[in-house]
């Protein structure tokens, strides 16, 4: 089994450095690697990510992050991204990246993601030039998901894995109030995960979401907002799978 260790929506500040540090060096003996569903920092300062990058610093298991909004509100992004990388994570916007452990080879595919809604009740791409931008923004970073998983696919990893920021689903924002549904994430990603095949998608971003959900296409989801799992991280677990095996079949387990 491959054990995947992920948590999202820390929001680390300046006060905050040591906190996650404890449970984190536990990793190697409970998980294969971490994933960080975004809004690691508060507010998007280098500050910020430098203190997230001293908790994830050489623990012993490959660390694969993408950012969230709140990672972006200083509008520096590409700084806090260098200071993560410089910190030994593989930081991810449209595009995939391949882990090894145990022998398994385990390929993540990460965007921000964005919003938009969901089928029903979703913006489109008419009207005022703003709104198209809107639309096509999510657009982007669904396709570039798609495409990182298509390519992970194509090199015959064992175990495939969608990591977002913003939900793909509505069932795992069960809880949060529907008029900020279209906010918290957008139908595009569940599109883009079912088109291309994945094993397991996790996210963050809605605190008061619900961990459990499933694409249309059957891929399982899980929401690992910090407020939703209540711990530092959450373990999944995934069979190394049979390459010939479609990823709507696969199973993820507590």
């Amino acid at each position: 089994m491959i054990r995947i260790a992920a948590v999202g929506d820390i929001h680390l500040g300046p006060d905050d450095q040591g906190l996650l540090r404890p449970a984190f060096e536990t990793l190697p003996e409970c998980a294969d690697l971490l994933l960080l569903a975004g809004d690691l920092t508060r507010h998007g300062t280098p500050e910020e990510a430098r203190v997230v990058a001293r908790e994830i610093q050489d623990l012993g298991v490959p660390v694969v992050a993408v950012l969230g909004n709140h990672d972006h509100h200083d509008d520096r992004p590409d700084e806090v991204t260098a200071i993560l990388r410089d910190a030994g994570a593989h930081v991810l916007e449209g595009q995939g990246t391949v882990v090894s452990s145990g022998g398994a080879r385990i390929g993540v595919a990460g965007t921000k993601g964005f919003g938009g809604g969901f089928v029903g009740r979703c913006a489109g791409e008419f009207g005022e030039p703003v709104m198209k931008e809107f639309v096509r923004y999510s657009r982007r970073c669904a396709d570039g998901l798609r495409i990182s998983l298509e390519q992970l696919g194509e090199e015959g990893c064992d175990a495939r894995i969608a990591l977002t920021h913003f939900s793909p689903v509505p069932d795992t924002l069960a809880g949060e109030p529907l008029e900020i549904y279209p906010f918290l994430g957008s139908y595009l990603l569940a599109e883009a995960i079912d088109t291309a095949g994945a094993d397991l998608a996790v996210h963050g971003h809605a605190h008061a979401g619900t961990e459990h959900g499933m694409t249309s296409g059957g891929v399982r989801v899980r929401n690992v907002a910090q407020p939703v799992i209540g711990r530092a991280f959450h373990v999944y677990h995934l069979p190394v799978r049979d390459h010939a095996t479609t990823g709507a079949a696969a199973h993820a387990a507590h």
